[in-house]
């Protein structure tokens, strides 16, 4: 799922309890927190991909898909939005799980407003984080393109720990080829040192050359 953050911030609430979605919809609009209720695990997967990312506040109890099972198809989608997770009962087994499948916290009804305002904070600055982090890939990405045929093959080789003259001997160029080709790689990915161009190489997810031939 791809997309920014929606501003104002959305929560996803999704439980079978009327009055507990209302309940939890003014705490949100108090909060400046936008809510979107759900009445069912699958009336909420239903609509995900019209969705933009945003934390989901989930039950555990819930007839027919309980919460567990639509965190499970979340990450089956690939979807790693924060959850958190409530219930009216004291079951640890179901934490327990809840935390191993991703959850960033596990709430026993009557919760605390702050306590559930806290998870939330959490919940979007891991979202922030994870935007930033995508838009440095796509960026990188973008920058590594540019980059022709034999300028990417010298980066992959930088990567992979090659020297200049074992990239000479490995692309049957000359060492002062290899040197301007790397020259131009560095100015075409608009970086001052190796170190640099490698960061960027490793953010693109760009695989190294193996130090060996095959």
């Amino acid at each position: 799922m791809k997309g920014r953050i929606l501003k104002p911030r959305t929560v996803y609430v999704v439980d079978d309890d009327r009055d507990v979605r209302l309940m939890i919809s003014f705490m949100l609009n108090d909060a400046e927190l936008t809510s979107r209720p759900f009445a069912s695990g699958a009336d909420f997967l239903e609509a995900l991909e019209e969705l933009k990312p945003g934390c989901i506040l989930l039950d555990v109890r819930m007839p027919d898909m309980d919460g567990i099972e639509v965190m499970a198809e979340l990450a089956r989608r690939g979807v790693d939005w924060p959850v958190v997770f409530v219930t009216g009962h004291g079951d640890v087994p179901l934490a327990v799980e809840a935390m191993k499948l991703g959850a960033i916290d596990f709430l026993q009804k009557p919760f605390a407003e702050r306590d559930l305002l806290d998870a939330f904070e959490r919940g979007f600055a891991g979202l922030e984080q994870g935007r930033e982090a995508a838009d440095r890939r796509r960026e990188a990405r973008e920058r590594i393109a540019a980059l022709t045929a034999r300028e990417a093959e010298v980066l992959q080789g930088l990567l992979g720990g090659l020297s200049n003259k074992l990239l000479a001997d490995r692309l049957g160029i000359s060492l002062r080829t290899v040197e301007m080709h790397r020259g131009n790689m560095m100015d075409r990915l608009g970086v001052d040192n190796l170190a640099e161009a490698l960061t960027l190489a490793m953010e693109a997810g760009v695989e190294p050359a193996q130090s060996k031939p095959d």
